[in-house]
């Protein structure tokens, strides 16, 4: 894992397995860090998180490092410099012991709350990966910023055109997946460009995939956002290499 620093080493191998593992990427979310957190401990899913602080400055890592020890089900990683969602993600699946991972942003646009909703067809057996999905009219949503929708909708439909899905929200936080078949992903996207790449390869993997609608509290700019159109160009990217490369 590189530049990565544990809190605990106990490992996957080693530890029992619980029914989920939380993993959240963070970068400079020193005002909802702990929010977070706090939401997704007291969801009444049997879970554990893993928090990747992925290079913070702005006085995030002196928060987490402030929870050191204080909770049995979470542990916290560290890189020493920005890499990226993809590179956290990436930190935090080999230490993940739950039988589903899901990743949870740290910023206060997803529900912890509504975990139970995105487990249930993977529960049932019908599932591989779940995806939340903004747009399919469930809870309630603050009303999109236009060009991220019309940005989101084009990367959408570009992805399904190339893996033969029919997704409403390909760049949605709200991913599931059976740890099985995410631990055994070539993942290489250090960044946002992390959503076109895993979605291109559990397509080619053939997984079943579900879509749940979600509600969506979406932040702009000046609130912390920080997805912008250079991201939206490495996803276009990664979405024609990943149709024809492995």
């Amino acid at each position: 894992m590189g530049e990565a620093r544990q809190t605990d080493r106990a490992t996957a191998a080693d530890a029992p397995t619980v029914l989920l593992s939380v993993i959240m990427p963070v970068f400079n979310e020193r005002d909802t860090v702990l929010a977070v957190i706090d939401r997704v401990r007291k969801s009444p899913v049997p879970k554990e998180l893993i928090v990747v602080d992925d290079g913070s400055t702005d006085g995030t890592t002196e928060l987490l490092k402030g929870l050191e020890g204080s909770h049995s089900d979470v542990q916290v990683c560290y890189h020493e410099r920005n890499r990226g969602k993809g590179a956290a993600i990436r930190t935090a699946i080999p230490l993940c012991r739950g039988e589903f991972i899901l990743i949870q942003d740290a910023d206060l646009e997803y529900d912890p709350a509504e975990y139970a909703d995105l487990l249930r067809p993977l529960l049932d057996g019908r599932a591989d990966v779940v995806y939340g999905s903004r747009f399919l009219g469930a809870g309630a949503h603050r009303v999109h910023l236009f060009w991220h929708r019309v940005g989101n909708g084009l990367l959408t439909t570009l992805s399904n055109m190339l893996t033969n899905l029919n997704l409403t929200d390909m760049e949605v936080g709200y991913k599931v997946f059976r740890a099985d078949v995410l631990k055994s992903l070539r993942l290489r996207c250090e960044r946002f460009d992390f959503e076109p790449e895993v979605t291109a390869r559990v397509a080619r993997r053939r997984c079943r995939i579900y879509e749940v609608p979600i509600s969506y509290s979406g932040r702009d700019y000046s609130e912390g956002k920080k997805v912008g159109w250079r991201d939206g160009l490495a996803a276009l990217w990664t979405i024609i290499r990943c149709r024809f490369t492995d």
